[in-house]
């Protein structure tokens, strides 16, 4: 069975062949990021273009297949070149946003049964060494795996603009292209996860896939949606799966609830805040309204560490896809 490590660099060489040399060591955001997100830029459409930030493919366990993208870097709350926070309306109480939500869990949407494929939207911010020129390029990817631990992940480009057109970076909309940007096969036994048999959807089966992705047995609220985002990058749930989600964040303490918005893909959403212990960051979860399930995730640096300024927003990821947003 291909090692993590191994796995990971396969997907980096594939995604973008001509990139730093093999033997470079790891820049400052390298190393901050490392650990929960993995790197997969569009082709190169020009020499040594080189991309800051984090995209779709294949994780360690602990942090799964999830699909992570642009990390950028704002001065500020919001400025050129990097997405504006998304606004919320109209904060209704936690328990009321999870009960509508149920409510519309309750009439059914795919899939009736868990999927081993996922589809995500992401961003990266592409920078050309030579030049200095920059671009952000959204990205759509797919991955897809099966139980005998084979599988494929691809990504496909969006429409690139400019980091200064701040028009682009208010919405950070994603349009695709059609145009692979990376395809990575796994042969049988490649893939590395901690979960190969379908899940059930009993609150303790979901509890068990959780913590199998290394949730505590006890989680706060923020816990909960750092190993869901993981599953995510594994798995497509149910129905009865996100209600089940909806109520673990809601029982564990420390969410609130922040109203509706739209989000980067034009979707009615609500709008769930979570912070990490130590106040680092805090990720807003996106719960549909149209279908009360789980279809997005903003994360945002509270404190300026170094590396990142406080208000940048370092992952956006949207799920369920429509396969008519792929072409």
């Amino acid at each position: 069975m291909m090692s993590d490590n191994a796995l990971l660099e396969r997907v980096l060489v594939e995604a973008d062949p001509a990139r730093t040399p093999r033997d470079a060591p790891p820049d400052a955001r390298a190393i901050a990021a490392r650990d929960r997100i993995i790197r997969s830029a569009r082709a190169p459409r020009r020499r040594r273009a080189r991309t800051i930030g984090w995209a779709a493919g294949l994780t360690a366990v602990a942090a799964s297949a999830a699909v992570a993208f642009g990390v950028l870097l704002p001065q500020g709350a919001a400025v050129a070149g990097a997405p504006s926070p998304l606004v919320f309306e109209a904060a209704g109480s936690l328990s009321d946003t999870v009960a509508a939500a149920e409510a519309d869990l309750e009439i059914f949407s795919p899939p009736a049964e868990p999927e081993r494929s996922t589809r995500t939207a992401f961003w990266s911010y592409n920078v050309e060494v030579d030049t200095e020129r920059a671009e952000v390029v959204p990205q759509f990817a797919t991955f897809t795996w099966e139980e005998d631990l084979s599988g494929e992940a691809v990504a496909i480009n969006g429409e690139p603009y400019a980091p200064t057109d701040a028009v682009a970076n208010g919405q950070a909309e994603v349009k695709s292209t059609g145009e692979v940007a990376s395809r990575v096969v796994l042969a049988p036994g490649e893939f590395v996860t901690p979960v190969v048999d379908v899940p059930g959807d009993s609150a303790a089966d979901v509890r068990a896939l959780l913590v199998a992705f290394d949730m505590p047995e006890q989680p706060t609220a923020f816990e909960a949606v750092t190993a869901i985002t993981s599953v995510f990058g594994q798995w497509t749930l149910t129905n009865a799966q996100h209600a089940e989600l909806l109520t673990l964040i809601e029982e564990s303490g420390g969410a609130e609830a922040l109203g509706t918005t739209t989000d980067r893909l034009g979707r009615p959403v609500a709008g769930i805040r979570v912070i990490s212990a130590d106040g680092v960051v805090r990720d807003d979860v996106l719960v549909s309204l149209d279908t009360g399930r789980i279809v997005g995730l903003e994360r945002t640096v509270l404190k300026d560490d170094g590396v990142f300024p406080a208000g940048a927003i370092v992952d956006y990821r949207m799920w369920d896809i429509d396969e008519e947003m792929l072409r």
